[in-house]
């Protein structure tokens, strides 16, 4: 319910907020700068669950999230001033993307790994990414609809229209307050050092070895990855349809929902291809083909083109998904998730922020080139995955037809 919440909130203001900068008249530098901001700030948010989520609790940081929310959404709507969204940005709780993999997200895949194992994790981050597409998309129809108002009603810029995020994060907030306590980390699940109780240990940032090397190599390769959707964020794709076609708000969140739901579907698939042929496979198989198609969008002629290469895409670029957050979570013991997570995501982050601002220099090239250069980059990823890792046994995940015994994780394994 909580990531449903905060994906419809997320599917209103990415949609809302590429078509703000564009009316409000900012630069493709300016708009790189806001939308980097979010991003940078999503970084520093993620280094601070990794170090004090298990420590001061998963649920309190979780609500403290949301609190945060409502405080950027209040600034972003009531400010006359676009740097103070920069500020607002650096709370690490606003996002350029309905499926954020920030803050938020890293302490919910723990908590669900903590109620699933095996082969069942997939399916459960199946239904929750899923779930978390359709709330995602609504909300970006209902943005779409919003910004359609006239003029007289909606106010000149539309900044107004944030302040729907405010109520929306308190609801989020209300189902923090009532998260079960099995959901921190428990004692009993604690192995070695973090058993007898080392807190200088479980307040690392990184996982100690072997495990450390293996997250920095697979954390290097998510970074690349983000780095190319940096260039291609759900925001910059609403204001280049804006831009390029003069497509009106109606249309840019109709466009939305049907990614939306395509997104929503491919998640179920996404499971059944995990279980069916293993986590990794599902990763690079179906990610590679949707790069193909980031590459077309940008030699789309016209509006109805650009769509449904966009929506093909969308059935096919988030399937990777929930077969990389369950990927993650098998690597490692359940006392060492918060900080995988952690450490992966926050490589995202790292390498996404650059994508933006780049993205501004680049369309002044080419309005499209920022999609060619996020599919070259990304293809580029997901050819580089497979070699890297489809010799890296995981510690704690069923592969099809694999004995019932984990295999353990060979550090040398290439």
């Amino acid at each position: 319910m909580a990531k449903s919440i905060r994906a419809f909130a997320y599917g209103y203001s990415a949609i809302l907020l590429g078509i703000y900068l564009h009316r409000r008249g900012l630069s493709g530098i300016q708009t790189g700068l806001v939308l980097s901001a979010i991003l940078a700030g999503s970084a520093l948010g993620l280094l601070a669950v990794g170090r004090m989520a298990d420590r001061i609790g998963r649920r309190r940081v979780y609500f403290t999230g949301y609190i945060l929310l409502a405080l950027a959404g209040m600034t972003v709507a009531l400010s006359p001033w676009w740097w103070l969204m920069v500020l607002a940005a650096f709370s690490g709780t606003l996002s350029a993307e309905v499926m954020d993999s920030g803050p938020f997200s890293v302490i919910e895949h723990v908590m669900l790994s903590s109620a699933a194992s095996g082969q069942n994790r997939i399916r459960d981050f199946g239904t929750y990414n899923a779930v978390a597409a359709a709330s995602g998309s609504f909300g970006a129809l209902l943005a779409g609809v919003a910004y359609a108002i006239p003029s007289g009603i909606r106010g000149q810029s539309g900044s107004h229209l944030f302040i729907l995020l405010v109520p929306l994060a308190l609801a989020g907030a209300i189902c923090a307050v009532n998260l079960s306590p099995a959901m921190e980390l428990q004692p009993s699940t604690a192995t070695g050092k973090a058993a007898a109780g080392n807190a200088g240990e479980r307040t690392r940032f990184l996982p100690p070895p072997p495990m450390r090397s293996v997250l920095l190599r697979l954390s290097a390769l998510f970074g690349m990855d983000a780095f190319g959707a940096g260039f291609a964020v759900q925001a910059f794709i609403s204001y280049w349809l804006s831009t390029r076609f003069g497509a009106d708000t109606v249309a840019i969140g109709a466009l939305f929902l049907l990614i939306g739901a395509s997104q929503a579907l491919s998640m179920f698939a996404a499971a059944w291809l995990g279980r069916r042929f293993g986590l990794l496979p599902t990763m690079v198989f179906t990610h590679l083909p949707s790069n193909f198609l980031m590459v077309a969008v940008a030699f789309a002629p016209n509006f109805p083109v650009a769509a449904g290469l966009l929506v093909a895409r969308a059935a096919l670029s988030e399937m990777d998904m929930p077969a990389r957050q369950a990927y993650v979570m098998a690597l490692v013991v359940p006392e060492e998730r918060t900080r995988a997570a952690s450490t992966t995501s926050l490589a995202r982050y790292i390498a996404r922020p650059a994508g933006p601002i780049l993205a501004g220099l680049a369309q002044n090239i080419s309005l499209g080139f920022p999609f060619l250069i996020s599919g070259i980059i990304k293809g580029s990823y997901d050819l580089i995955l497979w070699i890297w890792f489809k010799h890296v046994p995981l510690s704690s995940e069923q592969q099809p037809n694999q004995p019932q015994s984990p295999a353990q994780y060979d550090p040398n394994a290439r």
